[in-house]
C-alpha cells in the first residue's frame, strides 16, 4: 500500500479501483488483515447480462453500486478511495459517485 494512503487511512478499509480497456474492477480491502472484504467487476454474473459494454460509465456506476452494497453487507461503511494512478474523471468518478450514493463514506 502506498505510504500516503497508509497514513491517511487511520484503520479504514481501502476501496481500490482497477480499470482496463474493456472492464472495471473494484474491491474493498482491509490492509491490516490483508483480506478482501468485498469485490465487484463488470464481469460479475449479476451485471454481465445487463450491461451492453463493460468499459463505459454505466458499467462503472453499476460496479460502484454493487461493491458498495457488498461492503455495507460485510459491515464496512467508511473507506478510503484508492484510485491508483488514474485521474478522478470519467469511469473512476462514476464508480466513486455510485459507491457514495449506495452507502460508502469517503
Amino acid at each position: 500500500m502506498r505510504h500516503s494512503l497508509k497514513r491517511a487511512a487511520n484503520g479504514r478499509a481501502r476501496l481500490s479501483v482497477f480499470r482496463s480497456s474493456k472492464h472495471i474492477y473494484a474491491q474493498v480491502i482491509d490492509d491490516r488483515a490483508g483480506k478482501t472484504l468485498a469485490f465487484a467487476s463488470s464481469l460479475d454474473k449479476d451485471l454481465k447480462g445487463a450491461l451492453p459494454k463493460g468499459s463505459d460509465t454505466a458499467a462503472a456506476e453499476a460496479v460502484g453500486k454493487l461493491v458498495a452494497e457488498r461492503a455495507v453487507k460485510a459491515g464496512v461503511k467508511d473507506v478510503i478511495f484508492d484510485r491508483g494512478s488514474y485521474i478522478y474523471h470519467g469511469r473512476i468518478k462514476a464508480l466513486a459517485d455510485a459507491a457514495r450514493e449506495a452507502g460508502l463514506n469517503f
